[in-house]
């Protein structure tokens, strides 16, 4: 994560100084590798424990991240009075989506996690290779990999078809939705037809994901092939 940044606290401070972290979550031990498994030419010597909790749930829990990293400090020598600690705190913009102790692991550079991520990418971009893909978030068409050339008009019309998916709808209530009264060019509900044509047009092969219900109006119909990206895991607020 390019705009994510590291603070490190040495392990003498009894102060450290209060930052803003991702979220709660913790990691389950049983992930922790079993010693059996390492190589014979490698042996443990020690651990890291990722910890996701900002200052803002810290708070509802009554602690704040210094004190819990001092209390696992403390923890710590009792236990082990030989171990050396080290606290490393991950920095995140704000709203940065994902699990939160996903975002940690990311930050700390933590190699599955950075696997993981960088699979993801793959698979995104391989999806957009074929078929088509309706990105809501970024108003965008990609058909087959390549960004289709659509006006504002007819992403927003399509736009429009998709986030009420399934849904027959009348061209009367296309004009009233997608233009103003007062704009100069104000279809009839038979010059919808026209913008429909376009549409259509620049989806190329895919054009029957907007099909014409006779007598009524217009239906977004996905296919296997079509993909709907609403942006960081949730839908358009307008959608139905």
């Amino acid at each position: 994560m390019s705009n994510t940044a590291l603070l490190e606290r040495p392990a003498s401070s009894s102060q450290p100084r209060t930052v803003r972290a991702p979220q709660a979550a913790t990691s389950s031990p049983a992930a922790a590798p079993a010693v059996a498994d390492l190589p014979s030419a490698r042996s443990p010597r020690g651990f890291a424990l990722y910890v996701g909790l900002d200052e803002i749930k810290a708070a509802e829990a009554g602690v704040s991240l210094p004190v819990l990293v001092d209390a696992l400090r403390r923890t710590l020598a009792e236990l082990a009075p030989g171990a050396e600690t080290h606290a490393t705190v991950a920095l995140a913009p704000h709203g940065s989506g994902g699990r939160d102790l996903d975002v940690v692991r990311l930050a700390l550079q933590e190699p599955g996690a950075i696997a993981r991520t960088k699979a993801a990418a793959e698979e995104e971009a391989t999806d957009e290779d074929r078929g088509v893909t309706v990105d809501i978030s970024r108003k965008r068409v990609v058909i087959d990999g390549e960004s289709a050339s659509f006006t504002y008009k007819e992403f927003e019309l399509l736009q429009y078809l998709v986030l009420r998916e399934g849904r027959t709808i009348e061209r009367a209530e296309l004009v009233g939705a997608l233009w103003q009264a007062q704009d100069d060019e104000t279809p009839g509900e038979r010059t919808i037809d026209v913008h429909v044509r376009r549409l259509r047009a620049k989806l190329g092969r895919y054009e029957d994901i907007v099909r014409t219900v006779r007598g009524i109006g217009y239906r977004f119909d996905r296919h296997a092939d079509v993909v709907i990206r609403y942006g960081h895991g949730t839908p358009s607020p307008d959608r139905f």
